[in-house]
């Protein structure tokens, strides 16, 4: 009778279990029975073998977590362990003469950072469903696809440049198509001068759509998006939550509803932490040089193999993490561009970039939050 008890005891216990951490799916057992199928196979597809993480169940959740769980939860080096075996993928994109090739992160990445500890990210509800966290892979692949190889051009303190046969002002004119006039950024680059803000959000937006519309062929929910991206009139405006910004604002109210068009907002997360097709914000604690319009922080997309993007190639197209960190210090020294201010670099030892690493209050740049992309049409 006594071990009856007890070993109830242990199932209740083990149902109340909260995973806290890696790739989560919460609804009923049958259901996750079924994405546990469907991942077993999407995961033989991608090459990611059983043995390399640890598979948790209990009454109403699957949590899929690393077996190899950096110290310091860092997901920057996972491309080059050679555990996992790692390579590249190339992906077509639109361009002005047909398509081009580029090579971009891989799902099977992107997968395994979703996996390692430090954040959580957990498909629960109407989105605990495979469609739901293959969708999710994809959008997170696409928008780091078109963060490679651009070249814009920083206003540097002048106004915004847009092509005026789709935008006026950043607004987008009206009977023009949407990701028409998103994808000519990126085929026109020298019609448009940007900042970092900007140039974030029409990748990101860029990512989202081509995904449905060209890749996955999902018009109706491409339009749903189209929808959402011009319910206020301002394409541009509003892609990420104002939750965002939280960190600037002291009386940011605690219940504010946390809703972006396109993007959400995880917080908590390890400095190291970074998952492909992530906004990340670099926050500029030099108070001079914070004051410089355009300069108050570095708004970036974690593009996998430890890069961080370079929309205006004044680093070869990316930016390393250490690199991104030395960029943003040097700014109290006047490098506004690597290329042109060169000679003003200073160098930066590895405690003080251990220290940058750190959160804004422990003297670092790395906010604990990173705006990404909404599971569409599952939440």
């Amino acid at each position: 009778m006594l071990t009856r008890i007890v070993f109830a005891l242990f199932c209740l216990l083990a149902s109340q279990v909260v995973f806290s951490e890696g790739l989560v799916f919460e609804c009923a057992t049958p259901r996750l029975k079924a994405i546990e199928s469907q991942l077993d196979q999407y995961f033989s597809t991608l090459g990611i073998q059983p043995d390399l993480f640890y598979k948790e169940f209990n009454q109403t959740a699957l949590q899929l977590t690393l077996k190899n769980k950096a110290p310091d939860k860092s997901t920057l080096y996972i491309r080059w362990n050679p555990d996992y075996q790692i390579e590249d993928e190339i992906i077509s994109l639109p361009a002005a003469q047909g398509y081009k090739e580029v090579t971009t992160v891989s799902k099977k990445e992107i997968v395994l950072a979703l996996m390692q500890s430090g954040r959580r990210t957990a498909f629960s509800g109407k989105s605990c469903n495979f469609e739901a966290f293959e969708d999710h892979i994809h959008v997170r692949q696409m928008i780091v696809a078109w963060a490679e190889n651009l070249h814009w051009t920083f206003p540097e303190g002048s106004d915004a440049k847009w092509n005026e046969t789709y935008w006026k002002d950043g607004t987008l004119k009206p009977g023009k198509p949407l990701l028409e006039a998103m994808t000519d950024f990126f085929i026109n680059e020298k019609s448009c001068s940007v900042g970092c803000y900007t140039a974030t959000k029409i990748v990101i937006i860029q990512g989202t759509l081509d995904y449905y519309q060209r890749i996955k062929q999902d018009i109706d929910k491409a339009n749903q998006i189209k929808k959402i991206l011009r319910s206020d009139g301002e394409v541009l405006v509003n892609i990420e939550p104002d939750s965002m910004w939280k960190f600037f604002k002291k009386d940011y109210p605690a219940t504010s509803i946390n809703n972006g068009k396109l993007l959400t907002v995880k917080t908590g997360v390890a400095p190291l932490n970074f998952i492909p097709g992530d906004w990340v914000y670099f926050i500029n604690t030099d108070a001079e040089s914070s004051n410089i319009s355009g300069y108050e922080g570095s708004n970036s997309i974690y593009m996998g193999r430890g890069k961080f993007d370079d929309f205006y190639d004044d680093n070869g197209h990316y930016f390393f993490y250490n690199d991104k960190l030395r960029e943003i210090y040097n700014w109290r020294h006047g490098v506004f561009s690597r290329s042109r201010d060169y000679e003003k670099i200073q160098p930066l030892s590895s405690d003080l970039l251990n220290i940058l690493g750190l959160p804004p209050q422990a003297g670092g740049f790395v906010l604990d939050s990173r705006s990404v992309p909404k599971y569409f049409g599952f939440e």
